[in-house]
C-alpha cells in the first residue's frame, strides 16, 4: 500500500515544495547580505523548473524504496 500512487503523488509534492522553500530561504539569505542584489526572471523561472525536476526525481526515488 505504500507504493500507491496517492502516496507517490503527495511525496513528491511535499520534495516540491520543500525544494522550493530552501530555494527561497537561500535567495533571502543572500539578498540580505548583498550579494544578489537583482535578479532576472529567467533565473526565477529556471529555479522553479529545478525545484520540480528535483522533486519530481526524489518522490519517485523514495517510492521505489519503499
Amino acid at each position: 500500500m505504500s507504493g500507491s500512487p496517492n502516496n507517490v503523488g503527495i511525496s513528491i509534492i511535499l520534495y516540491i515544495i520543500g525544494i522550493m522553500l530552501v530555494l527561497t530561504a537561500v535567495l533571502i539569505v543572500l539578498k540580505g547580505i548583498g550579494v544578489l542584489t537583482t535578479l532576472p526572471n529567467y533565473v526565477i523561472w529556471a529555479l522553479l523548473l529545478l525545484s520540480v525536476g528535483i522533486g519530481i526525481i526524489g518522490g519517485l526515488r523514495n517510492s521505489q524504496r519503499r
